[in-house]
């Protein structure tokens, strides 16, 4: 599972990117290219990747949330059923960037050890490689290259070809400067070092003689870590790459342009180890689905990240995407510190705004607040640029998008719309403090920053105040 990266592969059309790893498990498997995460940000999606049930069913749609709430009943997390059906479930691979071991679910976890939902909270057996003794295994492992991080330059320093900046394709709503065009051609650094990773692991399984009878899913938890990406339910931040390799299973060069959802995977999952599949899930095997089309719809929905509070919900058909923003007060740029401090465009867009110099096309994520309802046809309009809500000719779909996003709320409990009006964000968060202190001690890095320059942002801990030791 790559983070934060959305259809930003070779295979995909991506301009400027190398990835012939994924290249090869698209060619030799399934190509998806509507797939879909249920939220934009790790943890929510993760949490109803995990369990195969939409995050806001089981409470988990709120970032970082939740960590000493054990699942409600009846849900479980799929390693459990798993484990059950004789699956040994490994954590993280040794030959990836930090080892690979995140699991980051908004409900109380360990992370190794025997699973009741009680007292016993384990979702993996072992932080561990797999391996041919493990047989059968169920192996998460997390590709957190492509997640911002300080090493985002060394990965670049250390490329034999960095992506050049000018070989780069910008979507329409960013800037085109010469300091966006160097963050973009680096992240696609690090999704070419992903995928360098994804050929060390099948290498692996080669080498141990698992590929014959091993099935690989690559996806990303959710779109790019960039402006309208991560965090935002417009299509750079839910539409994810997704890859299955399953020689014997799948025909090699298939490519699926049916709608799916992660949760889709967590269903295929136990599904494909005869294990057994709870009435609860929420998702529907992808196995046949170019045959037998699962969704007329998929969903996805954004709620509280860090300090801010936020409530969107969202539709996505073949043709159409719908948004309804409860919060359209809010607008999409706000002064949160983790995207001040991990989104350089972010600085040279607002630079450019207050000098007039934006595009209408630019000015789109800087409008003073969010419409209440959102459509776009994506035919014409992938990059969601033309907001048909207003427009007579599209009430008929309008209508028909607010009644599907009805009928599912009449169906299920959306837990984030019951706390609505009464929620809490986190406040005094890690990155609030150390924006805080960087602006106060050190301004000549916060300058540096606002310019647009990529900087190594985590190293700024370190102005943060020691804490005084208990007396």
């Amino acid at each position: 599972m790559a983070e934060d990266m959305g259809l930003d592969l070779e295979c995909y059309g991506m301009a400027g990117v190398q990835t012939p790893n994924l290249n090869r498990l698209a060619k030799e498997g399934a190509l998806f290219t509507r797939a879909y995460a249920s939220n934009p940000i790790c943890s929510p999606n993760r949490s109803a990747m995990m369990v195969g049930v939409n995050q806001n069913i089981i409470n988990a749609q709120h970032h970082r949330s939740n960590r000493d709430t054990p699942l409600m009943a009846p849900y479980k997390p799929i390693t459990y059923w798993l484990r059950e059906a004789g699956y040994t479930a490994l954590l993280g691979h040794s030959t990836v960037l930090q080892q690979g071991t995140k699991i980051d679910c908004n409900f109380k976890t360990q992370t190794t050890g025997p699973y009741d939902g009680l007292t016993q909270f384990g979702i993996f057996d072992a932080r561990e490689d797999f391996s041919a003794d493990r047989q059968p295994f169920f192996s998460q492992i997390q590709l957190k290259v492509t997640h911002r991080g300080d090493w985002w330059q060394e990965v670049r320093d250390v490329s034999a070809d960095p992506v050049d900046p000018k070989d780069v394709e910008l979507p329409p709503f960013f800037a085109d400067t010469p300091e966006i065009r160097y963050d973009w051609a680096v992240y696609l650094d690090t999704v070419e070092y992903m995928d360098a990773e994804v050929g060390v692991l099948m290498d692996d399984l080669e080498a141990q003689g698992l590929a014959d009878n091993t099935i690989v899913i690559f996806i990303a938890d959710n779109g790019r870590c960039n402006l309208r990406g991560k965090g935002y339910l417009h299509e750079s931040g839910v539409h994810v790459p997704m890859i299955v390799w399953a020689p014997g299973l799948i025909d090699a060069g298939t490519v699926v342009e049916e709608l799916v959802t992660t949760t889709d995977i967590s269903r295929t999952v136990l599904e494909l180890a005869g294990a057994h599949q709870p009435d609860y899930l929420t998702g529907q095997s992808f196995l046949d689905v170019a045959a037998n089309p699962n969704h007329e719809y998929v969903r996805t929905a954004r709620d509280i990240w860090d300090e801010i509070d936020e409530c969107s919900r969202g539709i996505t058909t073949k043709d159409f995407a719908y948004i309804r923003n409860y919060m359209p007060e809010l607008p999409w740029a706000t002064d949160q510190a983790y995207l001040e401090i991990n989104r350089p465009a972010l600085h040279v867009m607002r630079r450019l705004k207050e000098q007039r110099e934006l595009t209408t096309a630019g000015m789109t994520f800087f409008a003073d607040q969010k419409p209440v309802e959102e459509l776009y046809d994506l035919r014409d309009d992938p990059d969601q640029m033309n907001n048909l809500a207003g427009d007579a000719r599209y009430a008929e779909v309008l209508h028909d998008m607010r009644m599907r996003e009805s009928q599912w709320q009449a169906g299920n409990r959306d837990y984030g719309l019951i706390d609505l009006g009464r929620r809490n964000p986190g406040q005094g968060l890690g990155a609030q403090l150390v924006r805080e202190a960087v602006k106060r001690d050190a301004p000549e890095l916060w300058a540096r920053l606002e310019s647009g320059e990529l900087m190594a942002t985590q190293a700024w801990k370190k102005y943060l105040p020691k804490k005084k030791p208990a007396n």
